[in-house]
């Protein structure tokens, strides 16, 4: 684990396994993309609370126009079923019946929660999706937060171990009366991970699809790489860290993305499983890799974990990389990457 000031934030690093120089500059995300090529086709649409977007190069303009429709279509689709704002959704019907007894539940979405359950071992539990017994009483826009008492009694039912799956009946059913589960930290990630699948099915081999704070690359930007700008968390449109990267996914998770603050202390979204209240110390924590549905759920663990138990699990993943600004505004990166500069003075 290393560490740098802010001031630093113009250096250059590298990924000791790839060979790709990192130009650190802002990530929230913000994608850095070129104005207009003949050949480059994008728009952006508000879906799942957020906005995704998508960029391709295409030889022919309207294929892949017709080849955004069918991202944004399954973006929605994963919308209607995984949304807790949505009472039709699937994991709605979870949520009112599971403490009951068994849900029948689809395939899809059941891989979907064994997938975050798995995830919760590896974390010991700092990611975890039954934080919304807690989090379904925010909300940011109405500046309203639980109080003392209600965090108390919610917080027994945030604890994973209380998902029961059984995959030979592909049902989901939960120990308690009282359990919640979100797939806020995870599917935004599923999103773009689909949509690069349905692009690279379609022959796109340039693209980048991106959801809030969750964005995945397809290829690199015809013989340059793309560049991901990571959010300055405290500088609203400023980037405080800028990467060049190809055929990666990419995840930031921090405290300015939903919020308020009231009497200097901020309320923000990623709650801590432990405490049930905001998780403290990170402003903002990005993972990159190879899969977007892990960077997403590994940028919130590292966010909860912090920057020492965060960095030390993700040097425990040899295809995944992280960058952590604190709370300080100290900047930290994993042990894959390394200055440039620092390595030719060696």
């Amino acid at each position: 684990m290393k560490s740098m000031s802010r001031s630093l934030l113009t250096g250059c690093f590298t990924k000791h396994n790839s060979g790709l120089g990192l130009t650190l500059a802002t990530l929230g995300l913000a994608l850095l993309v070129p104005a207009a090529f003949a050949d480059w086709v994008g728009d952006a649409r508000p879906l799942m609370g957020t906005e995704v977007s998508v960029y391709l190069w295409s030889d022919d303009p309207e294929a892949g126009r017709l080849a955004l429709e069918e991202v944004f279509d399954e973006a929605a689709r994963i919308d209607r079923l995984m949304s807790t704002y949505k009472d039709e959704s699937e994991i709605s019907k979870i949520n009112r019946e599971a403490a009951s007894g068994p849900v029948a539940t689809g395939g899809e979405l059941f891989g979907l929660i064994q997938r975050s359950l798995d995830i919760s071992v590896l974390t010991r539990g700092a990611f975890d999706i039954t934080y919304d017994s807690v989090g379904q009483h925010y909300d940011f826009r109405s500046r309203q937060r639980p109080d003392a008492g209600t965090v108390e009694q919610e917080r027994s039912n945030i604890d994973y171990r209380l998902v029961k799956l059984d995959r030979a009946a592909g049902t989901v059913s939960f120990a308690k009366e009282g359990v919640r589960i979100n797939l806020g930290g995870i599917a935004k990630g599923y999103v773009v991970e689909r949509g690069v699948d349905l692009l690279r099915h379609r022959g796109i081999k340039n693209a980048i699809v991106t959801a809030g704070g969750d964005s995945r690359l397809l290829g690199d930007r015809r013989g340059r790489p793309w560049m991901v700008g990571i959010r300055d968390p405290r500088n609203d449109g400023d980037v405080a860290i800028s990467i060049p990267l190809q055929d990666e996914a990419i995840s930031t998770s921090g405290d300015y993305e939903r919020y308020f603050d009231d009497d200097g202390v901020r309320y923000h979204h990623i709650i801590k499983p432990s405490t049930g209240e905001p998780a403290g110390g990170v402003h903002s924590a990005t993972v990159f890799g190879p899969d977007a549905v892990i960077t997403d759920a590994l940028s919130t663990s590292v966010f909860v974990m912090g920057v020492e138990r965060g960095l030390t699990l993700i040097a425990t993943l040899p295809d995944y990389e992280s960058i952590v600004i604190d709370a300080e505004g100290q900047v930290y990166y994993s042990d894959g990457l390394t200055q440039p500069d620092a390595e030719s003075r060696d």
